[in-house]
């Protein structure tokens, strides 16, 4: 199943309560919203994408508990980018002083915040393009390192605030840098 996407402009604006009342009136699909306005129904991924995934978030949790520096979201979760797009990476990662700024109904819905690290693995549905547009939205609005993981062509895509985004072949080890710091994962 390939990503449809549906381009609710100019006839329809969903706020963002109308968004979050889709998405919980159509929970078996994974929904994203661009910032212009084009609804995104994110196909499901296969058992080997799963896998690698989970993977990843383990992970990242078990640093995660070890430092106790931040929360660790999933895949399901959606994120208020300032540009207005409604966006959920597959691994995402926000410390902890900012997710405890939010108020509890800011928590308890789509929060309105990029996180500061996460990743996006591409599936084989996932056309690469479409994927690097979309880390590049998530630098563009504040994001301080993220991860494209793509097995297909064996690399990995490092995006970093401010700089070139760098890639490197796998196998690899990925380091957290000053945003994750002491956080390892060997690709």
């Amino acid at each position: 199943m390939d990503t449809v996407v549906i381009n609710l402009e100019p006839a329809v604006r969903l706020t963002d309560e109308q968004f979050y009342r889709l998405c919980m009136a159509n929970r078996d699909l994974n929904l994203e919203l661009s910032a212009t306005g084009e609804l995104i129904i994110v196909p499901p991924v296969g058992g080997e994408t799963g896998i690698l995934e989970a993977g990843l978030i383990t992970n990242l949790s078990i640093w995660n508990r070890q430092t106790k520096l931040g929360v660790v979201f999933s895949s399901s979760t959606i994120f208020r980018l300032p540009n207005g797009a409604k966006r959920s990476p597959d691994v995402s990662w926000i410390r902890l002083s900012r997710w405890e700024a939010l108020t509890i109904e800011e928590q308890e819905k789509f929060p309105p915040l990029v996180p500061d690290f996460l990743i996006e693995l591409r599936s084989k549905s996932d056309r690469l393009k479409s994927l690097q547009d979309k880390m590049q939205e998530y630098i563009d609005n504040g994001l301080r390192l993220g991860w494209l993981i793509n097995p297909q062509d064996g690399e990995v895509e490092i995006y970093r605030q401010g700089q070139l985004k760098e890639i490197v072949k796998m196998p690899t080890l990925l380091l957290g840098e000053d945003v994750l710091p002491g956080f390892e994962l060997h690709m």
